[in-house]
């Protein structure tokens, strides 16, 4: 365990922006990070949990507590045969990336349309963490945690978690801090059934196919690349937290009165997008929203509505926002508040950020 204070904290995140915390405890067992949160809290110190720092942006006077950075780490096989599959316990410090390449190389199925993503293990079931057609949530089988109220180890099964779309028990609270993960992982070469449509056209096959899990791999880390959305420090479209804002879910009437909109707006035959959501809900797509209330790839780049220039939309994905070197937390703010009220002006739908904002109200 190490410790500093007035420690930069815009280093320590993909977005690269965040003032100083008063301290910084660097913790690499699971022991330290249980002393470290308990210590914080018998002092009533502030406390801020920090894993990869890719989904969260920092406020620029800094945190005036305690941030634990966790790069705990430990792949442990508990069990693997073909019945039960592969129950793999993971540290929370683990780069989750990393997880997925040996997921891959193993021949544990599960994961594979989850390359790419920035960050650690620990945080995953915290956003439950999703893409191209797969979640997190479906392959964890339990979330081992320290319940900060109870001052006990606490541990989840997935039944318990309450995952939804880029949600769960441990977003809604900071009651618990995430110890370890334990996956259960299909064992197979061929990845699960793929469920996104560009990545299908990608790789040649149908809607419901699988495909050998490298081949999977490759074939998202592309998909990612192309949209900025692989870490690359010479790349600033990269210096983002990833997809800033969910994609709204809908009650049937609310989609009916956003098609009406975007009638109005663009012209009788243009539709949103439409996908099922959960509990009969419709989802449609943040991006198409965005582009089409105005907001293009790079907006932001030049001086315009009250914006700096060093932070604007990614030049390859309309839903990242990315810091061009110079920006700033507020300056990424500004921008979201910019697009977000946009698109409530255009389409009558409210965007919700999906980085968590730190010492924010929100939006």
């Amino acid at each position: 365990m190490t410790e500093e204070f007035d420690a930069p904290l815009a280093r320590h995140t993909t977005l690269h922006v965040g003032g100083p915390a008063r301290r910084l405890v660097t913790v690499t067992t699971t022991d330290d990070l249980v002393d470290a949160v308990r210590e914080t809290d018998d002092a009533d110190e502030p406390l801020l949990i920090l894993g990869g720092g890719s989904n969260v942006v920092l406020p620029d006077e800094g945190f005036a507590g305690t941030v634990v950075k966790v790069a705990t780490s430990g792949v442990t096989r508990e069990s693997v045969d073909a019945c039960g599959g592969a129950l793999v316990r993971v540290a929370a410090g683990e780069v989750w990336d990393a997880l997925v390449t040996q997921a891959v190389q193993e021949g544990w199925s599960g994961v594979e349309a989850l390359s790419g993503i920035p960050g650690s293990v620990g945080a995953t079931p915290v956003q439950n963490v999703g893409a191209y057609g797969q979640e997190v949530a479906q392959t964890i089988a339990q979330v081992r945690t320290w319940d900060r109220h109870a001052q006990a180890v606490r541990t989840f099964f997935a039944a318990d978690c309450g995952f939804a779309y880029r949600h769960s028990l441990f977003k809604a609270s900071d009651r618990y801090v995430v110890l370890d993960v334990l996956f259960q992982f299909v064992l197979g070469d061929y990845s699960t059934p793929i469920a996104y449509a560009d990545l299908a056209t990608q790789l040649d096959v149908g809607l419901g196919a699988r495909v050998p899990l490298g081949a999977a791999r490759e074939a998202v880390l592309a998909q990612r690349r192309r949209r900025g959305m692989v870490l690359d420090p010479h790349d600033h479209d990269t210096w983002s937290c990833g997809s800033f804002f969910t994609n709204p879910i809908l009650s049937e009437a609310g989609f009916e009165r956003l098609a009406a909109r975007v009638r109005e707006r663009l012209g009788g035959d243009a539709v949103p997008p439409r996908y099922p959501g959960e509990s009969g809900q419709v989802k449609t797509s943040a991006a198409w929203l965005i582009e089409r209330a105005g907001f293009a790839r790079g907006f932001g780049l030049a001086r315009e509505a009250g914006l700096s220039g060093r932070a604007s939309l990614s030049t390859k994905h309309t839903l990242a926002l990315t810091n061009r070197g110079a920006a700033t937390a507020a300056d990424i703010l500004a921008l979201a508040r910019t697009v977000r009220d946009g698109v409530y002006a255009a389409f009558g739908v409210a965007l919700v950020n999906e980085p968590i904002l730190v010492g924010q109200p929100g939006l």
